[in-house]
């Protein structure tokens, strides 16, 4: 009796362990690269991320080798197969910058990402893309604490593209929900300027 006391003890115990959530880790999730040479273009995209990888699409082999067209059309050249952008996903331990941002009520959050991600630069169907895979999880937020990272990102998610693009935006959305508002200067967006090979990336972060 003893023993089998114990024993659900035990198993008790390895329940409640592996059912207890693990501290939730940071991911940039979703970064997607839109590529626009000004003529079809074989292309090489290296990424230096520091943490390890998650997800990639098409799979990352020591970078990703494709072949571009202007409309953004991006073939891999070993099976003809067709993508429109390259995707990747990373556990990061990133400290994002919210020094400046910007805190908007959750209902309000697809008409300011219209707005500011139309600042920024994104046309219309990145910004649909970006709004389509992060609304889901911000709208239905009380507030959601925002700001969009600069060096706080891009030197830990280092790009090397051959040959080297002319013009390059990256927009990169830390956020966090929030019960109450909370006062925060705003944040400057700066426009970008698309000329030449011009390459576009947006992605996020939900910080724990």
């Amino acid at each position: 009796m003893k023993w089998n006391s114990c024993l659900m003890a035990l198993l008790v115990l390895l329940t409640v362990t592996a059912c207890t959530p693990q501290e939730e880790e940071a991911v940039s999730a979703k970064p997607v690269l839109y590529l626009y040479p000004e003529q079809e273009t074989d292309v090489t995209v290296e990424l230096d991320h520091d943490g390890p990888l998650t997800a990639t699409y098409p799979a990352y082999e020591a970078g990703w080798n494709i072949h571009a067209k202007p409309d953004g059309t991006l073939i891999d050249p070993e099976t003809g197969r067709m993508y429109y952008c390259l995707f990747w996903e990373g556990v990061t331990e990133t400290e994002y910058d919210f020094s400046e941002g910007f805190c908007v009520a959750g209902a309000d959050t697809a008409d300011f990402l219209e707005q500011a991600l139309a600042e920024l630069g994104l046309t219309e169907r990145e910004a649909n893309e970006f709004l389509i895979y992060w609304l889901p999880q911000m709208e239905g937020n009380a507030y959601n604490l925002m700001a969009f990272q600069t060096e706080a990102y891009t030197d830990h998610a280092r790009l090397t593209i051959t040959p080297e693009p002319d013009s390059i935006l990256r927009v990169f959305l830390a956020w966090k929900p929030v019960e109450e508002p909370v006062e925060v200067p705003s944040q400057t967006l700066e426009p970008f300027q698309r000329e030449g090979f011009t390459v576009v990336e947006w992605g996020g972060c939900k910080v724990p």
